[in-house]
């Protein structure tokens, strides 16, 4: 039988489950809020942990940034319109017809309008200004102010920004304050990007229902994007930009947003995005940051953007990718319009400069601006060694410090493009693969302006010019003669040296017999042709004279370079590096001073402070020292006028008056030149990486490295002199000074008071009879006559 109910009883059999089921929704939703909160808080205190350390290294990390050296001008320095204008390109400086702007020139001819940035030097700040340059001759003819027209002494133009030294990332980033920034770039990003950034909370609400209601209206065929500006600061720079979307990012995302509003101002916030919005690519170098982005796009200051290039940078937040100026500048124009058409919406612009904006073109050059990527591998490897004494790589990279180096653009220009020529020409099935390392400085202060150390100019790696240690072979013999020269009561370039064979006895009773290039010997020869022309046996004799121990003691002082003290280091059997040459040469090159060759001038800190200073004053040379190298570099400037080095006159390079020397190693695996002129120095290598044999000499290898440049770079004529030097005619045969007139004289210095006693060539006074010739007696000019002949011992009247 059916079991009965009463309605109590009815009501508690229908209604206990009722309850239960209640009970249990009200437990189960209970404990998901404590397991939500459970989990939340703790998250979002996480996450708050990762806001604190993350916000502050997003906000001032920023790399270190490696400057070339600033063009100083200057009346009379040597410089032509294609070297100027290498130098301006470098700097990123534009041609925009008018040179009124800050990076820009215009050029009629030889006659420059510049327009210079301000920036931060080594010994403070240099302000913007105006110069008009007229070059002509080869060198600066005149130089003045553009606004006042008045005469300038000298005035430096901003360096090129030639390398950058990051931290973990590859990042490009150059921070600028809120207050720094330009209001319509700073309203017109929240006008586009984010209307209601001013008030809302990290999220914007009423943003995402406007998306949804467009998504849903438009049948999800069309999205609009939501996220403010705080959100997409914590996407890019919390989170990482260039990742897929998933629900835990987005959550995060908001998360974060909602953090850093309550922890931070808006202003702050604000900043912080300027700094860190990425704006393009170049390489592996990420744009971020509005600064970099204006230099990047425009070779600009953010400070000299036009309306139209502010909208364009604004339009770029979207996707500087799709939007890219240089590949898609149809899409990139729409972008700007539209941009443009919410700065007038906005009342940001008004209708005049609106319309105009609007036709104006983008204004995008073809080649990225200032942002530089590390192209000269050689020269920062070197720039890298001499902070490394004073700054670690970690205290290097992404601290925002400002180095300032010694690097010429148009000298490196130069010197890149002969080690690429000349390799290219030499180079045949029958040679072994060609190598190049070369380091080119200034005479006048040691600083390094140019540096190569592979064939492949921006290939990094193993650096010929620093580290390649190859024999120097004759490149050394200067240093032997300079050692000789410094006697001037035993030596001189007139005395008279033996070239001929000569055996230098060794331990263990053998001997060593050097001969000379050519198979012969040249006799009895003065000094200064047996450097010029390079004869080894004449060297070895000088050479075992002054000593193979002074020779490397030498190297040492003026180079810091090591060599074994045996005979063979006379003739160079040392191996050396292009940079341990270049510093020996230097002490000729400078007229005898000890000037420590640097390629760091100075390093800055992100404040403009100057943290230290590498390039110091060289002490004036020592009047001896002087004395000395003056009377090597006559010598060395006779072995480019007609010894070994006579090419370089065929190569039009006479009018450098340069000195130089060659220098061959055995069998012919390594070809040297190092030359100087009145301003630059240049040692270059040649050779094979597996020391192969050539078949180069000096004069057919690295020399021809060396007039290519110096076919290029302007360069002041070498003239030697100076206090302490007596230049004197001496005689053909034997060591007597003579006169001009005398047969076979040569025009030589000496040290003062050293010079060779007088001795006249003038033959004995002819016969009475033989005096006057034919045509004296035809007049009756040479006939005698008693009456008014004088006796010979008359006074003269």
């Amino acid at each position: 039988m059916p079991r009965r109910y009463d309605s109590d009883q009815l009501d508690d059999d229908t209604g206990a489950p009722g309850l239960r089921w209640r009970g249990r929704l009200i437990t189960w939703g209970l404990a998901a809020l404590a397991l939500a909160l459970g989990f939340l808080i703790p998250y979002t205190v996480y996450l708050n942990t990762q806001v604190t350390e993350r916000f502050g290294q997003l906000r001032w990390q920023i790399p270190t940034r490696v400057y070339a050296r600033p063009l100083v001008l200057a009346p009379g320095l040597a410089m032509d319109a294609t070297t100027l204008k290498t130098e301006l390109a470098a700097s990123a400086y534009r041609d925009d017809g008018a040179g009124s702007g800050p990076g820009t020139y215009r050029q009629q001819e030889g006659r420059f309008t510049i327009s210079s940035r301000g920036y931060v030097d080594v010994d403070g700040r240099v302000a913007p200004r105006q110069v008009e340059v007229v070059v002509s001759g080869g060198q600066v003819a005149s130089l003045r102010d553009g606004a006042e027209r008045k005469p300038l002494k000298a005035a430096r133009l901003d360096p090129a920004r030639i390398a950058t030294l990051y931290g973990q990332k590859q990042e490009e980033r150059r921070l600028v304050r809120i207050a720094e920034t330009p209001e319509l770039l700073v309203t017109g990003l929240q006008a586009v990007e984010d209307k209601d950034f001013s008030s809302h909370h990290g999220i914007d609400l009423s943003g995402i229902a406007r998306a949804l209601w467009v998504t849903l209206r438009s049948g999800g065929k069309v999205r609009q994007g939501a996220s403010t500006l705080t959100q997409q600061l914590a996407r890019s720079g919390l989170l990482g930009i260039g990742k897929e979307q998933t629900v835990t990012r987005k959550f995060n995302e908001v998360l974060y947003a909602l953090i850093i509003e309550a922890r931070y101002d808006k202003p702050v916030i604000l900043e912080a995005y300027l700094n860190q919005v990425y704006l393009g690519q170049r390489g592996s170098q990420a744009i971020h940051g509005v600064a970099s982005g204006a230099e990047f796009w425009f070779g600009r200051d953010l400070h000299s953007l036009t309306t139209e290039q502010v909208a364009l940078l604004i339009g770029l937040v979207k996707g500087p990718s799709y939007y890219d100026p240089r590949r898609n500048p149809e899409r990139a124009q729409d972008r700007r319009d539209f941009v443009l058409g919410k700065l007038h919406e906005n009342g940001l612009i008004d209708q005049a400069e609106y319309q105009r904006a609007l036709k104006a073109p983008l204004g995008v050059p073809t080649v990225p601006g200032l942002v530089a990527a590390n192209r000269f591998p050689a020269y920062i490897d070197l720039v890298r060694r001499q902070l490394g004494h004073d700054y670690p790589e970690s205290a290097l990279q992404g601290a925002g410090l400002n180095v300032f180096t010694g690097m010429s653009p148009s000298a490196q220009a130069y010197a890149e493009g002969a080690v690429a020529h000349t390799v290219k020409s030499l180079e045949n099935a029958r040679r072994p693969a060609l190598q190049a390392g070369l380091v080119l400085t200034d005479v006048h202060n040691g600083e390094v302006l140019a540096v190569v150390g592979n064939r492949d100019v921006a290939e990094p790696g193993f650096n010929r010019a620093i580290d390649a240690q190859r024999q120097v072979g004759s490149l050394l013999k200067p240093f032997v003669y300079l050692l000789a020269l410094a006697q001037p009561d035993r030596w001189s370039l007139a005395t008279w040296v033996e070239d001929t064979p000569v055996t230098v006895p060794l331990s263990r009773g053998r001997g060593w017999t050097p001969g000379n290039a050519d198979n012969r010997s040249h006799g009895t020869v003065r000094l200064i042709d047996a450097l010029s022309r390079s004869y080894n046996q004449a060297t070895v004799r000088v050479g075992m004279e002054v000593g193979p121990e002074r020779v490397t003691q030498l190297m040492q002082v003026l180079a810091g370079l090591k060599a074994e003290a045996n005979p063979a280091v006379i003739l160079g059997a040392t191996d050396q590096s292009p940079y341990g040459m270049a510093q020996l040469y230097q002490f000729l090159a400078s007229g005898g001073q000890i000037q420590p060759l640097h390629a760091v001038r100075g390093v800055v800190d992100a404040h403009g402070t100057l943290l230290k200073r590498y390039d110091k004053t060289p002490a004036p040379a020592q009047e001896g020292d002087s004395i000395a190298a003056n009377l090597i570099s006559v010598a060395l400037q006779q072995v480019v006028a007609s010894g070994t080095a006579a090419r370089l006159n065929a190569d039009g390079l006479g009018r450098l008056q340069p000195a130089g020397k060659t220098g061959t190693s055995n069998d012919g695996r390594d070809s040297w030149y190092a030359g100087y002129t009145g301003d630059h120095l240049a040692v270059v290598w040649m050779g094979n990486d597996q020391n192969a044999q050539t078949g180069l000499f000096g004069a057919t290898g690295a020399m021809r490295v060396w007039s290519g440049i110096f076919r290029n770079l302007p360069s002041k004529p070498l003239r030697v002199g100076g206090r302490g030097m007596d230049w004197q005619y001496v005689s053909a045969e034997g060591y007597s000074s003579t006169d001009e007139g005398c047969p076979g004289a040569r025009r030589l210095p000496f040290v003062a008071g050293f010079a060779p006693p007088y001795a006249s060539c003038a033959p004995p006074p002819a016969p009475e009879e033989e005096r006057g010739g034919g045509w004296r007696r035809w007049f009756g000019l040479d006939r005698k006559d008693a009456a008014t002949e004088a006796p010979a011992d008359a006074p003269a009247r």
